[in-house]
């Protein structure tokens, strides 16, 4: 198929995957000259004795695990997640047919599908690697620890959306960098949040200044290490999360680690949420951009549908109205998988985007910071910790679901007396006014008011619905969550163009292995594909993934 212009303009070529990026490996001169090239400016040479480059080796790492790589341009975060990830997620969907036959009904684009990988490497390890040969993890711990929980928060993204990945090997050998299983991946996150950890509360208690600025690199938490172990803590209860289906016993484990209050605790309060700061010349938050310059993506029918039908508080806040004159002004998403035509753009471009015009004070900018984790998702994963009756859940399931409702209803700048007591409400049928074929009935039953005499499977539900509305606009860790658990209960794509590879109604699991890899790493690769336990297609299941 023809890619459209935009990303035919982001002309990236991906050598041996980990091998070109971690040690330089020179597959691909290209990449390798790119990797060894220093983007922040400092030399390696001045590395050990400029505190500099730490900063902004770190501040580099951070500023991509949303992906602000590129020098600013949202080519790469368009197809690293938005035509991935964000739709999939059923918050997204572009207006945009980008020739008819792609990610968005399951005709998987390859060119587009291989960019995860490549930032995760270029964008995220490479940096920390840069790092970690000055000698940072004996000279300055707490800065190490960061380092390492940057780095699990990212990868846990690539990961979660391939597989099996190189990680414990990446950079150690010039060709035939094996991958590990995704199960081996987790537990390599849950040892590296261990020294993460351990450093931070080692440097927190000791009360010893740092001999530079670290807050001028940070672009989380402004030097806060307080905050990064109250994330690195909940980033491993989130992955324990993830998991507890594959190997309860370590996600239980885990989960009890994380929730312990003598390691630190949890993000609970708004303040601390992670978010990335837009940092830098050039740089803009891409999902505005996309929205807002090119007009490239717009809001789901999904999420929209859940939303007006809940008669949810922060509507106004997450979307803006319709703006085509063919219908009555409303909040109306875009149904994935409906987009095939040629005028389609033309067509859909005025159905709802995220907040950017409405309002007195519309909340998304261009220089919006990109939120990752919140206080009220780590509430609705206490919430599920305590509906499995693990210790230091810190309440009941119904007090942290509440909480987690009204903590994300104050992030909002909401509030509401009814909502949290709705047992009425359901998300809206579809209805698009262009086009009756693309209608469907509401996609669930599913109330707001907590019942406790509801059986366990009704009351994930409500968990993961509120924390799904609750995480938006963040679709990978959405769409993560969908596949882990089924909820919140999504709208099917329209078309689907797998060839039968992907299930309309199970829908996509995961993105294939970047073509590459297949040409430069065979051998690696296709033992990859046998810890799959299926093909290389977007309907096999992860590991973590379980019926």
């Amino acid at each position: 198929m023809k890619l459209p212009n935009k990303i035919l303009r982001h002309k990236y070529s991906i050598c041996v995957a980990i091998a070109a990026l971690l040690l330089g490996m020179s597959a691909c001169t290209k990449n390798f000259e790119s990797y060894n090239t220093d983007n922040t400016g400092v030399p390696d040479g001045s590395l050990t004795a400029d505190f500099n480059a730490l900063g902004l080796y770190l501040k580099s790492a951070e500023m991509a695990i949303y992906n602000f790589s590129g020098g600013g341009d949202p080519n790469s975060f368009q197809v690293q997640q938005n035509l991935n990830a964000d739709c999939f997620s059923g918050y997204m969907m572009s207006p945009n047919p980008f020739g008819g036959q792609t990610n968005l009904n399951y005709f998987l684009v390859t060119g587009w599908n291989g960019e995860a990988f490549k930032v995760g490497y270029l964008s995220v390890m490479s940096p920390i690697s840069k790092l970690r040969n000055t000698g940072v993890e004996n000279t300055f711990p707490s800065i190490w620890a960061v380092a390492q929980i940057v780095q699990v928060a990212g990868m846990s993204r690539v990961t979660d959306i391939y597989g099996p990945v190189p990680y414990s090997k990446a950079g150690t050998a010039k060709t035939g960098i094996a991958y590990d299983s995704q199960q081996d991946i987790y537990n390599r996150f849950f040892r590296e949040l261990d020294t993460a950890t351990t450093n931070l509360r080692t440097y927190i208690s000791s009360g010893k200044p740092l001999p530079f600025n670290f807050s001028t690199f940070d672009v989380v938490y402004a030097g806060n290490f307080t905050q990064w172990l109250k994330f690195a803590n909940s980033l491993r209860l989130r992955l324990a999360m993830h998991i507890i289906k594959a190997d309860p016993t370590t996600a239980k484990a885990q989960a009890e680690i994380a929730l312990n209050p003598a390691n630190g605790g949890v993000i609970t309060d708004n303040t601390d949420n992670m978010t990335v700061k837009v940092s830098g010349a050039g740089f803009t938050n891409p999902l505005v951009f996309l929205q807002q310059n090119w007009a490239d993506s717009r809001v789901n029918a999904s999420i929209q549908c859940y939303l007006t039908g809940y008669k949810d508080p922060r509507t106004s806040k997450y979307l803006d109205k319709s703006t085509d004159t063919s219908f009555p002004a409303q909040y109306k998403g875009i149904r994935i998988g409906s987009i095939t035509g040629s005028n389609a753009k033309s067509d859909y471009v005025n159905y709802s985007s995220i907040n950017l015009k409405d309002g007195p004070s519309p909340f998304f900018t261009l220089t919006t910071p990109v939120q990752l984790m919140t206080a009220a998702e780590v509430y609705f994963l206490r919430a599920e910790a305590a509906l499995h009756g693990w210790s230091n859940a810190g309440g009941t399931s119904q007090q942290l679901y509440e909480q987690g409702i009204t903590t994300s209803l104050a992030q909002w700048g909401v509030a509401s007396a009814t909502y949290i007591n709705d047992a009425i409400s359901v998300p809206d049928a579809y209805t698009d006014p262009k086009a009756p074929a693309n209608n469907a009935p509401s996609p669930s039953s599913t109330t707001i008011k907590w019942n406790d005499a509801a059986p366990d499977n009704i009351k994930m539900e409500r968990i993961i619905t509120q924390k799904w509305i609750a995480m938006f606009p963040e679709g990978q860790e959405a769409w993560t969550e969908f596949r882990r658990t089924g909820y919140p209960k999504l709208f099917p794509v329209v078309h689907n163009n797998s060839a039968g590879t992907i299930s309309t109604d199970v829908q996509i699991r995961r993105l294939p292995f970047q073509q590459n890899e297949y040409n430069t790493n065979l051998t690696e690769v296709t033992k990859a594909v046998q810890m799959l336990g299926g093909p290389d297609n977007g309907g096999t299941r992860l590991w973590w993934d379980k019926p």
